[in-house]
């Protein structure tokens, strides 16, 4: 008889197997795809637009540079990289979410034929992407989703250029005080009933919840950085940790 323990990882406060969490994310996903964007703004006030506005601004992506957008889904992110002149490739583990961010982008007339937006089904933790083969990679609210992280930001260090940049928008542990009582009541009272008025789905965002509450704090995720290979990683937190921007550098 083995004495191995299975390996779980964390599905909101639950112990479920990889196996587990990556079907159970994807059913998430594919329930609030198309009701994600409104739910952004209803669950933010509108500030999330601001976040991805700085997390952008960080990134300072130039024209005719190949970004790699992971978990770009509904293309917030990746529409923001291609208006200053970027070659992005939005990659998601999710279809439904793919879907709707291709069909934002042919209303934008930013499809694929105009050589500035890439839709492409991959695993965060497997890419089919070369080694070497994007200047930054960007991962903008969902790395808290992926499976293992540790493998998800190994993978972003191989498909990243030497010099290549790597940047991540991510909630976080809030440090201000009143601020996180506040935060935490409102994401275990008010945000599951939110996702069931306007999404249909309150059990998603139960878990989105959840999932908030149990990724690393900042110092213990930029050290997890830091082990995948990259340099001069920095913190920066935005509204005391509600989130936070995480960067560093292939050397």
């Amino acid at each position: 008889m083995s004495d191995t323990t299975p390996e779980t990882v964390s599905f909101g406060y639950s112990e479920v197997t990889p196996e587990e969490k990556t079907r159970k994310v994807g059913e998430v996903f594919s329930s609030v795809a198309r009701k994600y964007d409104i739910m952004n703004d209803a669950m933010s006030g509108g500030l999330h637009r601001l976040w991805k506005d700085k997390f952008v601004r960080r990134v300072k992506p130039q024209p005719g540079e190949q970004i790699l957008d992971m978990a770009g889904g509904t293309g917030d992110i990746a529409f923001r990289l291609a208006a200053r002149g970027a070659h992005v490739t939005v990659a998601d583990i999710n279809q439904d979410m793919l879907d709707v961010g291709a069909e934002r982008a042919l209303a934008r007339g930013m499809g694929p034929e105009e050589g500035t937006l890439v839709f492409t089904r991959q695993n965060a933790e497997e890419t089919s992407f070369a080694s070497g083969s994007f200047d930054a990679y960007t991962i903008a609210f969902g790395i808290r989703n992926v499976t293992h992280i540790d493998r998800a930001l190994a993978e972003a260090h191989r498909v990243l250029k030497p010099g290549g940049r790597f940047f991540c928008l991510e909630f976080s542990t809030v440090e201000w005080a009143g601020l996180r009582q506040a935060y935490d009541l409102y994401s275990e009272h008010v945000l599951p009933r939110m996702g069931q008025v306007i999404a249909g789905d309150a059990a998603s965002y139960r878990y989105l919840a959840e999932s908030i509450r149990r990724f690393p704090p900042m110092p213990a995720f930029a050290a997890m950085i830091a082990q995948a290979g990259f340099a001069s990683v920095r913190i920066e937190p935005i509204l005391g940790g509600l989130v936070a921007i995480h960067s560093g550098w292939k050397i």
